[in-house]
């Protein structure tokens, strides 16, 4: 991957620093004209100077796609999926019609990040009634499984290779009943009308070309397809190619029942009986009771202060909102502005408060449905104090922290029974409670990350996923979608709040977000990535937010991440003498650097958008 490593030295017109937006007063009629003088055409960032001081020019990141417009955005990875969104808009749709389409659009173009075989987390902001709302459609377990259903004959953990394959794996998916109930609430046009491009495109009447992204992981994950899956990816026992096209047949004539009865032709029927039937066929317990059964729930998202922003975002089964809120309230009062982004004070202070952040939430976190979380005392001012002093400028001895106890600051008594093994003590306190760090490898799934606007001002930030890359590569036969691999999200061991039941939610780490200043919106931002998603949405909003960068330099910036382990994973662009002295502090950085998620983002800036599409894959962004 390339990219733009230094920031700044040659900004276009349209990369505002933070303290250049301040005078920024929202009006819900504020993109009607008000900015006609911005035009409504993308405009791309000009190149942002790389970094050679770690001489790795060949490994630069692309400068993200950026977009200005006074009438609307939309930001995806996939330009095709962008065109689709930006056409609902232009005829009239809002920006909750909009994500829907794209919705439909990214199955066909990103077979292997999202779909109706998924689920994820929609935040909505109506801009009419001043409102966010969050539509969890987050995979559930079905009413067959078990909390040892992980785990092989001797009691240990099934391989994790081999765990996302399996039928146990797949969550009831989500994603199209939070399409219908979104549309139903918040939209202007009808799911027949904003699926018809996706059958469009999957139907090979608007073709889809197999880009380089999509062509590697075809050549990556074959080896898990079952049968349907390798007759649409690896024809003839050949992987598709870059450049080949890409038809999907049993998808759009799936499309098509979904459109002509709607979603109830997918909860039910054929298509529910033929899903589950492929599910029992790999070992998992998914009737068709389970699939009619699922439901989505619209909640108000979690929140969390940096400075004189408002950051909103996914609530439990996610840890994104309550993780990335601890992260930013545990850096706030180390004033890292005087420091600098590339110092490394600051890369040290940020590897702690991943440690001490994260070692939080694998004790603590789960479906908060069914399991009494602590999340007022997790961010209770006294309580962050006391974990931030354990961050030492002068050593770096986080790694493998002990989990605090939030529990003493917790307002109240648990207002829930705890689960099986559960416990509302402290971590030292407790037996054979210690949880495992899960590999890297299983926190690096994949899911697709999308944002749009409207000129009414409502804004949809939504993650979508399937879990690793075409899931658990089974897709069901006849009708052409991938089944997700979410249920690898719970502990494989039973015990704790992230045990296996039914009807749960795994813990996910997808962060939808979006930033409000003075009560109005200023950014929406997201990312795909597993557990990395959390450090890419904080160390975004910290770039905005502490270090005056401009939206494209924000998303632009090298990241890395750590959790509870000592190595730290890191990207080109970070450094050289950084690393080395913090090395010299103590932390282990990773041999090769990689890169870190993708993020999509909309910032509301002078009665107009400013929208950024991540340069580490094709993202595209474009406003009317």
């Amino acid at each position: 991957m390339t990219a733009n490593e230094d920031g700044g030295e040659d900004r276009h017109e349209d990369q505002l620093t933070v303290d250049e937006r301040t005078a920024t007063t929202y009006r819900r009629t504020f993109l009607k004209g008000s900015a006609a003088a911005l035009g409504a055409s993308a405009i791309p960032v000009s190149a942002v100077r790389a970094s050679t001081e770690d001489g790795n020019n060949d490994e630069r990141r692309r400068t993200p796609d950026t977009a200005r417009s006074s009438e609307g955005m939309v930001s995806t990875v996939h330009p095709q999926a962008t065109a689709v969104g930006v056409d609902v808009l232009q005829n009239g749709g809002n920006a909750i019609d909009a994500a829907v389409a794209v919705q439909f659009a990214l199955n066909v173009t990103q077979p292997h990040g999202s779909g109706i075989g998924g689920g994820g987390f929609m935040l909505v902001y109506v801009a009419e009634e001043d409102e966010l709302y969050a539509i969890d459609n987050r995979e559930r377990a079905p009413l067959g499984a078990t909390a040892d259903m992980f785990l092989d004959d001797q009691g240990e953990p099934i391989p994790f290779e081999k765990r996302i394959t399996l039928g146990e794996a797949v969550g009831v998916p989500g994603t199209l009943r939070a399409c219908d109930v979104a549309l139903k609430r918040f939209g202007t046009q009808e799911l027949s009308k904003l699926i018809t491009p996706g059958i469009e495109l999957a139907s090979g009447a608007c073709p889809v070309t197999v880009d380089e992204h999509l062509a590697s992981v075809i050549q990556e994950e074959q080896s898990k397809f079952n049968d349907a899956a390798r007759s649409v990816f690896t024809p003839g026992g050949t992987p598709l190619k870059a450049g080949e096209t890409l038809v999907q047949e049993d998808l759009a004539e799936t499309f098509r029942q979904i459109k002509n009865k709607g979603i109830g032709a997918f909860y039910g029927g054929e298509i529910a009986s033929a899903t589950a039937g492929v599910v029992q066929k790999h070992g998992g317990s998914m009737t068709e009771k389970d699939l009619a059964r699922y439901n989505v729930t619209i909640d108000h998202p979690d929140v969390g202060e940096y400075g004189d922003l408002t950051v909103r975002t996914q609530s439990l089964p996610s840890s994104g909102g309550l993780t990335i809120a601890q992260i930013l309230q545990l850096l706030e009062k180390l004033d890292l502005r005087q420091y600098g982004r590339r110092s490394p004070e600051t890369y040290h202070a940020l590897i702690e408060a991943f440690h001490l952040a994260y070692a939080d939430r694998g004790e603590y976190m789960g479906d908060k449905a069914l399991v009494d979380v602590p999340w007022q005392g997790l961010l209770d001012e006294e309580y962050v104090d006391q974990r931030r002093s354990l961050i030492d400028f002068e050593s770096a001895d986080l790694a493998g922290v002990e989990p605090g106890n939030p529990w003493d600051h917790q307002p109240g008594q648990p207002y829930r029974i705890v689960a099986q093994n559960e416990s509302n003590t402290a971590p030292s306190e407790r037996t054979n409670q210690k949880r495992a760090a899960s590999s890297l490898q299983s926190d690096l799934g994949q899911t697709t990350h999308f944002t749009t606007a409207d000129s009414e001002g409502n804004l949809v930030s939504w993650t979508s996923t399937i879990e690793q890359f075409f899931g658990t590569g089974i897709m069901v036969p006849d009708h052409g979608f991938m089944l997700n691999n979410e249920l690898t999200d719970f502990d494989a061991k039973p015990g704790g709040p992230n045990e296996v039941e039914p009807t749960k939610r795994p813990l996910s780490s997808t962060s939808p977000t979006i930033v409000f200043k003075d009560g109005a919106p200023f950014m929406t931002v997201g990312s795909p990535g597993g557990k990395t998603i959390i450090t890419t949405v904080a160390q975004i909003i910290l770039n905005v937010a502490e270090f005056g960068m401009s939206p494209a330099e924000a998303i632009a910036e090298p990241r890395l991440y750590d959790d509870v382990d000592p190595e730290v994973i890191w990207e080109p662009g970070l450094p050289s003498e950084a690393r080395q002295q913090l090395q010299a502090l103590g932390h282990e950085f990773a041999d090769e650097p990689m890169p870190l998620g993708n993020a999509q983002a909309i910032f509301a800036q002078d009665g107009a958008y400013l929208g950024v599409a991540d340069g580490r894959r094709d993202g595209s962004v474009v406003g009317l």
